[in-house]
């Protein structure tokens, strides 16, 4: 169809064809190289394997350079003496010791009477019959023309990739726009192709080809996140409704890898052995699944984290060494670097406070900082450490450090697309969202970076956990467009709850290792109230109707943590008290309107999170599943008739429920796809207004601060650059 099979900087090759002066970076490159590669693709046509193998591409350089081919006849015993003493010429390592020209070995391969000066006959040789040497030759002499043709283009790519780096600006045209709120671009390994997200539609992914104006839309893949290419880039995988699908680049039908899955800051790795490790829904564990599908297996045991935060962002070690993850907590206040040895089983901690990292075939780590700079150091395979410190090798990388991911992608071949500019890429406003999913924002001059948010009683004023220069802080909007007033000052107050009569906000406040709920009016008068202190991080809080009890959600890490624990308030024991407490983990916690009952959301099930209910005060009492297949995030209508959650795929879902003596389940209607809101897997992500007729939620949008735009940048040969700042 008139498409070309090589492009100018792009490489067809790998280690095991290139010379051992390309291998060294030699500035001066003839054409006896291209007599080496040509040696070493016969070699393997004539034995089955290159001339060099190994782990790695450091493992196979290390011995272009330093060993010589193993002999060919013992391998196979019908290659004719002249054409093994031909072919392991022409892999000598000194360049003069090879042949000058492709031409002068060719006619050694076909003079068979030819004695060369070098010889490595080590095995009785057996002739070819006489009716088999024309097939012979005929093979060798279209396979010489086949490596050639092929070798020029190999030439052409060696070539570019000592080129300058190429930078540009890129458009995606006005048919799609590349998403900045969630984790939404691959590029292909031979760096002609980006996938990435696009919100306008349905959150479809596109793929844009170099040399192509236009990008086309992937079918199959609405509301889709993370995606990735496969090792060969014949495939897409990406997260969508809580699966892990997978895709055809070119299109097709969708294909089903695995189910309850994190999408968003948690996402899949593809690995190079035709298996892929995905993040598990509650963001404490990853999974390995086959290509193909079918069973998966443990790759990290939920909970086991050593950092005590959720997993995100995984990329893949070459070899199917291992997984590199974040470890992010508290919102992606800080996300610190890790990598699991898929060997041992064991993971470790590698960098701190970093947002991304990938593994470079140059055998660096690439990283990012939350302030857009990227750095490279060198990064030692077997032992999975940093040998060395970072270098600055790009600035202005977007990073959106609230969600925990940088939107950037390379491939071998030397190509990068990163989306430039500064500071995080998106802020967020808060919305109303009607039960049909209509969105109106609150107040459309009004946006910030905000942690949490709770609608007061009166459903007239909003308090917000927003990010500034002084920390974390809990402030007042007056709704709809009235002011924001600051009321807290501790620098590390988030998790707002009103009072259940409005009269003041409960938040919750940090210290190194424990946590407390204070309370203080809204109007900002008096000073902050102690209300609950316990010897556990406190992540979430709530406020029983009849003010008598708050329900605190404890710590976010290892198994037996994530507990709900109950303290009376305003007088008599405050004793905490287990309301939920297991070796599992427990979420969200939502008492009824009428204090009878506690929903909360709980990996109880199984691999998935569900939402349950509980009667509230008495934990031997019965347990009723609500959500089916997936569901997190209660909140009870606050007429108590209904209870939401958010499904598996981001849908906001009305439960019918029904109390008495006992406790039952209705209907269960889907009201709208929250996917495109912000939603935090670890706290409750949105409130229901008084009357029950509509939700609050967060929603990114791409910064208004008068910042210049965040544009796309693509660049080629980008690894002369790496190169070339290394030096300095």
């Amino acid at each position: 169809g008139g498409s070309r099979m090589t492009e100018t900087g792009m490489s067809l090759g790998t280690p095991h064809y290139m010379s051992p002066e390309q291998a060294m970076g030699e500035r001066e490159i003839t054409a006896r190289s291209d007599v080496y590669s040509l040696g070493a693709v016969l070699y393997e046509m004539l034995t089955g394997d290159p001339p060099f193998t190994g782990s790695t591409a450091q493992a196979v350089v290390a011995r272009v350079v330093t060993e010589s081919p193993r002999p060919m006849l013992p391998q196979r015993h019908t290659i004719p003496p002249h054409v093994e003493a031909a072919v392991l010429t022409a892999l000598e390592k000194l360049p003069a010791d090879r042949f000058a020209t492709a031409a002068e070995f060719a006619e050694a391969l076909a003079d068979s009477g030819r004695r060369l000066a070098r010889t490595h006959v080590s095995a009785a040789f057996v002739p070819v019959p006489g009716p088999w040497r024309r097939y012979f030759w005929a093979a060798a002499g279209a396979a010489l023309v086949f490596l050639a043709a092929g070798a020029w283009g190999w030439i052409r790519a060696v070539a570019g990739s000592r080129r300058p780096a190429a930078w540009q600006y890129v458009s995606l045209g006005d048919s799609a726009a590349l998403t900045t709120g969630s984790p939404g671009m691959a590029l292909s390994p031979d760096g002609a192709s980006l996938v990435f997200k696009d919100d306008r539609q349905n959150g479809r992914l596109w793929i844009k080809r170099r040399g192509v104006l236009d990008p086309t839309p992937i079918a199959g893949t609405e509301r889709a996140l993370n995606p990735v290419f496969s090792p060969d880039g014949e495939w897409v995988a990406f997260v969508a409704d809580g699966h892990l699908k997978k895709v055809r680049a070119m299109g097709g039908a969708t294909i089903t890898l695995a189910d309850s899955l994190a999408g968003g800051f948690g996402g899949a790795a593809w690995l190079d052995d035709g298996t892929l490790v995905y993040v598990t829904p509650s963001l404490q564990g990853l999974r390995r699944v086959s290509d193909a599908g079918g069973p998966s297996s443990v790759a990290l045991p939920e909970g086991n984290i050593a950092g005590g935060g959720g997993i995100g962002m995984p990329n893949p070690l070459p070899g199917a060494r291992g997984v590199l993850f974040v470890d992010c907590s508290s919102t992606c206040l800080r996300s610190d670097l890790r990598v699991l040895d898929l060997k041992t089983g064991k993971q470790k901690l590698l960098l701190d406070d970093m947002i991304e990292a990938w593994y470079l075939p140059t055998g660096h780590l690439l990283y990012v900082r939350r302030d857009g700079v990227a750095l490279v150091a060198p990064f030692d395979l077997g032992d999975l450490e940093i040998r060395g410190p970072g270098v600055p090798v790009l600035e202005g990388v977007q990073v959106d450090a609230p969600n925990g991911f940088a939107p950037l992608a390379w491939s071998g071949t030397g190509s990068l697309v990163y989306m430039h500019g500064t500071g995080s890429s998106t802020e967020q406003t808060i919305v109303r969202v009607s039960r049909a999913g209509a969105i109106t924002p609150v107040d459309s001059a009004w946006y910030g970076e905000f942690n949490s948010f709770a609608l007061s009683p009166d459903g007239r004023r909003l308090a917000v956990s927003a990010h500034g220069a002084n920390g974390e802080n809990i402030w007042i909007k007056q709704l709809e467009r009235g002011p924001f007033t600051r009321l807290t000052f501790g620098g590390t107050d988030r998790r707002p709850l009103w009072a259940p009569d409005g009269r003041s906000v409960a938040f919750i406040r940090d210290s190194a290792t424990t946590s407390a709920v204070y309370a203080r009016p809204p109007d900002g008068s008096g000073q902050d109230r102690l209300l609950v202190r316990i010897d556990r991080q406190i992540q979430e809080a709530t406020w029983s109707r009849d003010g008598k009890w708050i329900v605190v959600r404890t710590d976010n890490a290892s198994a037996g943590a994530g507990d709900l624990v109950g303290i009376r308030v305003g007088g008599g024991d405050s004793t905490p008290v287990p309301i939920v407490a297991s070796p599992l983990t427990e979420l969200h916690p939502a008492l009824s309107p009428d204090g009878r009952w506690i929903a909360y959301t709980s990996n109880q099930s199984g691999l998935n999170n569900d939402v349950f209910v509980r009667p509230f005060g008495d934990s031997s009492g019965g347990r009723w599943q609500v959500s089916n297949g997936g569901g997190s995030q209660p909140l009870w209508a606050p007429n108590g008739r209904e209870l939401f959650f958010l499904d598996g795929g981001g849908r906001l879902i009305a439960a019918q429920v029904r109390s008495g003596a006992t406790f039952a389940v209705g209907d269960l209607t889907p009201l709208f796809d929250a996917s495109r809101l912000v939603q935090d897997i670890f706290h409750t992500s949105y409130d229901v207004t008084p009357d029950g007729r509509s939700f609050v939620f967060a929603m990114a949008r791409p910064r208004g601060d008068g910042a210049a735009p965040a544009r796309l940048v693509w660049v080629e040969n980008w690894f002369s650059d790496v190169k070339e700042r290394l030096k300095r």
